[in-house]
């Protein structure tokens, strides 16, 4: 059977130093690829995941029905709604080109899956600067975002409390979660097809943690703490029911037979 192709949108970053040694100084560049632990996860599995990383989704990310539809599912993570918004013609050359927002609304609505991850350009995000507040994405999301920084810092970590561990989802997931250390936060809409799955406990704001919902033909799911460190840490990623989270996750939102 082919695999499911899931397209990864984000989840890379470049930062800067300047080092200074006495009298001197020199500058250096990073790149960072954040996605790495949810790549090793779905080796093997029934998903072909496509990973574009945040710099090349400004140009490579699809601008047209048809090259989303050749993906059964979209993951959105840590990546603002400028980069789908700003596209180099539109920001360089004051040419237009389709809304890339509304693009992924129709897409859902005609049954495909999107997915949005925590970070600190996820949901608002650090800020307020992610922007997914108020767009077309946001419609077809389980949650609403806040309108200002919705980072939750929790450095003493939380473990996850499951709603629903009877879901699909989490099926095999029972008992307690390694530790989280932080989440963006956001409220469930209030809607027949919206289901909270898990959330934070009440000491660290009882926030919704993962949430499911449906949109026209088409399932959203949303993850408001990160695939990896800082937020997810080592041990999360160690933890065999990684894996099996994520797997179960894509599984749900695209509606596939096996994904375990």
């Amino acid at each position: 059977m082919a695999k499911a192709r899931v397209l990864l949108a984000g989840e890379s970053w470049m930062s800067a130093a300047t080092h200074y040694k006495g009298f001197d100084q020199f500058g250096s560049v990073t790149f960072h690829l954040g996605a790495e632990p949810l790549v090793k996860a779905l080796e093997g599995s029934a998903f072909d995941l496509h990973y574009m990383p945040a710099h090349e989704a400004a140009t490579a990310f699809p601008l047209s029905a048809a090259e989303l539809d050749s993906y059964a599912a979209v993951i959105l993570s840590d990546l603002g709604a400028n980069t789908l918004l700003l596209h180099p013609d539109v920001w360089l050359r004051g040419k237009s080109v389709p809304n890339r927002l509304k693009l992924l609304r129709d897409y859902v609505a005609r049954g495909g899956g999107l997915m949005m991850i925590g970070g600190y350009f996820s949901f608002q995000g650090i800020n307020g600067a992610a922007r997914w507040h108020k767009t077309p994405v946001e419609d077809v999301l389980p949650v609403r975002c806040l309108p200002i920084d919705d980072r939750v810092e929790v450095p003493e970590g939380f473990k996850a409390e499951l709603v629903a561990p009877d879901h699909p989802i989490l099926a095999g997931l029972e008992g307690e979660w390694p530790l989280l250390l932080g989440l963006n936060e956001v409220t469930l809409k209030t809607h027949p097809a919206v289901q909270l799955l898990a959330r934070a406990p009440a000491e660290a704001g009882g926030h919704p943690l993962l949430a499911i919902g449906r949109h026209g033909q088409g399932r959203t799911l949303a993850w408001t703490s990160d695939i990896g460190p800082h937020w997810l840490p080592e041990s999360f990623v160690a933890w065999p029911g990684y894996a099996r989270l994520w797997r179960q996750a894509l599984q749900w939102l695209c509606a596939e037979t096996s994904a375990t």
